[in-house]
């Protein structure tokens, strides 16, 4: 597997701490959001680090155990964008091609 670019581990970095920082505004420790998430405590502070190689399926489960899955959903909705509201009335293409 090719190794991410640095703006996606900066990316993922940040997620990673902004993780950590929901877990601890919560009064949360590391188990429990890993238990509630139903991951494993190093699964958590590989996502807590950084860290790309983890599955998605890890990741969305962390973010529904510290609350945050439905906003990290409506930031990636792109009807919530200028672009998406302007083009909202156009079909999508089935496919992109180059």
């Amino acid at each position: 597997m090719p190794r991410p670019s640095a703006r996606v581990s900066g990316a993922a970095r940040s997620i990673g701490e902004q993780f950590v920082a929901w877990r601890k505004l919560q009064g949360l420790t590391a188990e429990q959001v890993s238990e509630r998430a139903g991951i494993s405590r190093t699964t958590l502070r590989r996502i807590e680090t950084g860290d790309t190689g983890v599955g998605l399926r890890a990741f969305l489960s962390v973010a529904r155990a510290l609350g945050v899955l439905d906003a990290l959903v409506a930031a990636t909705d792109p009807y919530e964008t200028d672009l998406g509201r302007a083009r909202a009335d156009e079909a999508l293409p089935r496919r992109v091609r180059q």
